[in-house]
């Protein structure tokens, strides 16, 4: 891994994020991403091999391992990592674009012709509707893993022991799984994290949504006014000219 383009990366999603996406970001950063490549792969890097049961039936074991974990633990937070970062390389990508045409703007018309952009970083127009969107994926991507990963694993949370009937078992056979309580504590660290990064998420969107809906309110209460103040000047014309 590239430590440098990293840092770069991060710094331009930093740069154009509110304080709470900032702290989003180092919650990500620090809290996930630094824990699953650090402990995650020595907690869950002898996964298979150390799921071991009491059986010598060839293929009951494979079987079992896969009923109980038919996707890593260690895969399935590497894909929400992925999806839920991409979209504030979006947000960067716009604001960079709008740089991009900028500086093209101006050396079409010169240094001193008006800007198309009062500033570039500025959540309005179409980087208003980007920011907003990421958001909205970021919010979708967590909470659909954390439903996968009760649904998937049924909320077992690594017991000790775990019981299985699947072919080609010759019977009920206990299995037994590797560092049980370790895997429990990442396991509930991740969950909560996520919900922690999903909370942060909802407090940017109301933050976004505020002033737009005050916006709103504000030109609809000017609007009404406008019209209340036309119907009187009409009404006092008529009353005027009507003899």
């Amino acid at each position: 891994m590239n430590w440098g383009f990293l840092e770069g990366l991060l710094s331009g999603v930093n740069k154009y994020s509110t304080a709470f996406g900032r702290i989003w970001l180092a919650i990500i950063f620090i809290f996930r991403l630094l824990v699953f490549l650090v402990a995650c792969e020595k907690v869950w890097g002898d996964e298979q091999k150390d799921f071991d049961c009491n059986t010598r039936q060839p293929g009951c074991q494979n079987v079992c391992y896969d009923h109980y974990y038919p996707v890593a633990y260690t895969r399935l937070w590497a894909l929400q990592l992925i999806f839920v970062t991409c979209p504030s390389l979006l947000v960067t990508l716009h604001v960079s674009y709008r740089d991009d045409r900028e500086r093209k703007h101006r050396q079409k018309h010169g240094e001193d012709c008006p800007p198309l952009y009062d500033d570039t970083g500025k959540k309005r127009g179409g980087l208003w509707w980007t920011y907003f969107l990421s958001l909205m994926f970021k919010i979708s991507v967590d909470v659909v893993f954390i439903f996968l990963l009760f649904y998937i694993y049924e909320a077992t949370f690594f017991p000790p022991v775990v019981k299985c009937r699947e072919d080609p078992c010759p019977n009920v056979v206990d299995c037994y799984i590797a560092r049980p309580t370790e895997k429990k504590i990442f396991t509930i660290f991740m969950v909560v994290t996520s919900f922690v990064c999903i909370l942060l998420l909802i407090l940017m969107l109301i933050l976004m949504l505020a002033p737009a809906s005050s916006l709103a309110f504000s030109s609809g209460n000017i609007n009404i006014l406008d019209y209340s103040v036309n119907q009187s000047i009409k009404y006092h014309v008529v009353v005027t000219v009507w003899p």
